[in-house]
């Protein structure tokens, strides 16, 4: 279950990316998504280089440090193989005690607000994390402040209130801890809210669930946080030195990105869907209708290094590895760059 990044650097120099093991699940996973026109090489080709272009972002380094080599017998990642696999992991992050109130709570069509309302303000922590992310510029809808939960509910409506929630319960996992983690905390989280949303719009197009989409479009930058972590324990443990090099990092996240969506997903007794929904991503099947957190993916990825003027695909290459006709594609891309273009003002 590999990677999620190789996108940058052999798009602009003629060194091509190195190209990840045959049975390497990436984090983009085009092969059965391929426009007409098209070969599954050219998909491959550049879903890799989009990969590569957004880990060298998520990590500050450049396309050469990302493709030196490094033993597959590396002791910290067989270490973390073992723990992720036999459910292990000390670093997983547990699950919020509202949690299961509040999904009860969201699901219930003949539910009221009020009883939300009550559910939210139990939790302090979760109350001022809320009315934080819900005036953010990824959410909010208007010029002038929400300064409560039942306003936030209100104006939101359930279905924005449920994506508030879903990024106000991992915000605060995903805060750095220390200075070595500041940057890689700050751009996982601006990634993951991004493709969340890119995933939320595409949804909403096709008529699916978009609260639960937006949800595991989150789930990959937790995934990668969390994985990071375990890595400097086990670095801490066995070499006296608890952060990892770059390498070591990107080895790491890229192989189990997926299994640790899932974990934390079982951790935190999610719907079956939504292991449906991750599983699809990761493995997409032949013919395979529903796309939107596969293209949501692809798209928040491009639309935040665009935004941060890295190197990135060009515009036309979309097409060739989403299912999204261009004016589906053209409008997603512009409800994204908008809520990116207010977060800078912010």
């Amino acid at each position: 279950m590999p990677g999620f990044f190789s996108w940058i650097a052999g798009f602009f120099t003629t060194e091509k990316p190195s190209t990840p093991p045959a049975s390497e699940a990436r984090l983009f996973n085009p092969a059965n998504n391929i426009a007409p026109g098209n070969t599954t090489e050219d998909a491959e080709s550049l879903t890799m280089q989009l990969e590569e272009n957004l880990f060298c972002w998520l990590l500050d380094t450049g396309p050469s440090n990302l493709r030196a080599e490094q033993s597959s017998t590396d002791k910290a990642l067989q270490e973390l193989d073992y723990r992720l696999t036999n459910n292990k992991m000390e670093e997983l992050p547990r699950r919020p005690m509202t949690l299961p109130m509040l999904m009860r709570a969201l699901s219930d069509e003949s539910g009221d607000r009020q009883k939300l309302s009550q559910i939210i303000l139990g939790d302090p922590a979760l109350t001022d994390q809320i009315l934080q992310v819900a005036n953010s510029p990824y959410f909010r809808t208007g010029d002038h402040t929400i300064e409560s939960v039942d306003q936030a509910v209100f104006v939101l409506g359930m279905d924005g209130i449920r994506n508030v929630i879903a990024a106000a319960v991992m915000r605060p996992m995903m805060a750095a801890r220390n200075s070595r983690e500041v940057l890689f905390a700050q751009r996982a989280w601006r990634w993951g809210l991004t493709c969340a949303r890119a995933a939320e719009f595409i949804a909403k197009l096709q008529n699916e669930d978009t609260s639960a989409h937006f949800t595991v479009g989150l789930l990959p930058a937790l995934a990668y946080i969390t994985i990071r972590r375990e890595l400097q324990q086990i670095c801490r443990a066995q070499r006296g030195n608890a952060e990892p090099d770059i390498m070591l990092i990107r080895n790491a996240l890229a192989p189990y990105q997926w299994i640790a969506c899932q974990l934390i997903a079982k951790e935190w007794s999610l719907p079956p869907k939504y292991h449906a929904y991750l599983m699809a991503a990761e493995r997409p099947a032949p013919d395979q209708e529903q796309t939107a957190l596969i293209d949501g993916m692809v798209i928040g990825s491009r639309e935040v290094l665009r935004h941060a003027n890295q190197r990135n695909l060009p515009e036309e290459d979309l097409e060739t590895i989403v299912r999204l006709n261009k004016e589906q594609t053209d409008r997603v891309r512009a409800a994204l760059k908008a809520v990116l273009n207010e977060g800078a003002k912010s």
